[in-house]
């Protein structure tokens, strides 16, 4: 078993940009590389440490269907539970989604947050693990709710 204690590349340039709101919009520029299909959300990271995640997303012409929702959420869940278990699992450990379930709950007409938990300390080599992940509107009503399955593994060693 590997406690989750030490500090990966990822939180360590989230510590060292949130303090500043340039900073915040650096990191997410940063994660728009790593991650291309994130870049329309134009994710706002919020909150990011070990155990949790919070980004949001504004109500912009680029996220909304043809009815004025904001659409992609299942896209922001995915990114906020790849998060906070890239930040939570240790350096010695990868992770890749393999699945999710989730749950449209009500329309979102304005910006949304979605928080990303995980709550787990201890970690083997191989492993699947559901990150639940809520989505709250503006308004604080809950929109979507999901579980994203990922499978964390030994990182391979060249």
């Amino acid at each position: 078993m590997t406690h989750t204690n030490a500090v990966g590349a990822t939180l360590r340039s989230w510590q060292k940009r949130s303090g500043s709101r340039f900073g915040r919009w650096l990191f997410g520029r940063m994660i728009y590389r790593r991650a291309p299909h994130v870049r329309t959300l134009q994710p706002r990271f919020i909150e990011l440490r070990p155990a949790l995640c919070r980004v949001a997303i504004a109500n912009r012409k680029a996220v909304r269907d043809s009815h004025g929702s904001v659409q992609c959420l299942a896209n922001l869940c995915e990114l906020a539970a790849g998060m906070v278990t890239e930040v939570t699992i240790p350096p010695t450990l990868t992770w890749v989604t393999r699945g999710m379930t989730i749950e449209y709950l009500r329309r979102a007409q304005t910006g949304v947050t979605a928080t990303a938990r995980l709550d787990k300390t201890e970690w083997s080599d191989t492993q699947n693990v559901g990150v639940p992940v809520s989505v709250v509107d503006d308004r604080g009503a809950e929109v979507v709710r999901a579980v994203i399955s990922i499978n964390v593994s030994a990182r391979e060693t060249a």
